[in-house]
């Protein structure tokens, strides 16, 4: 694998992952009773990005290990997954 696809397929994962953790444990500002002046009231109080972005990086390397292992050692290819047989 290509270093440069190695990167892009891990920046793919990762977001991915952010996207799944982003609305995990979040209250917003209108159940707090903290709602500041100007932002609605659904907007997160407390939105613990650092926390997120941590278990996004754990989260995104342990999904990305073992893919990257099946595309370098080649144990799905694309021959084992046309099931029409058109290539």
């Amino acid at each position: 694998m290509n270093p440069v696809s190695a990167i892009v397929l891990y920046a793919v994962i990762w977001f991915m992952c952010l996207f799944v953790i982003l609305p995990l444990r979040i209250k917003s500002q209108a159940e707090t009773g903290d709602i500041v002046p100007g932002t609605p009231a659904s907007a997160p109080s407390d939105p613990m990005l650092k926390k997120k972005a941590v278990w996004t990086t754990m989260l995104a390397t342990v999904i990305f290990i073992p893919i990257t292992v099946i595309i370098v050692f080649g144990l799905i290819t694309i021959e084992d997954i046309d099931f029409f047989n058109r290539l």
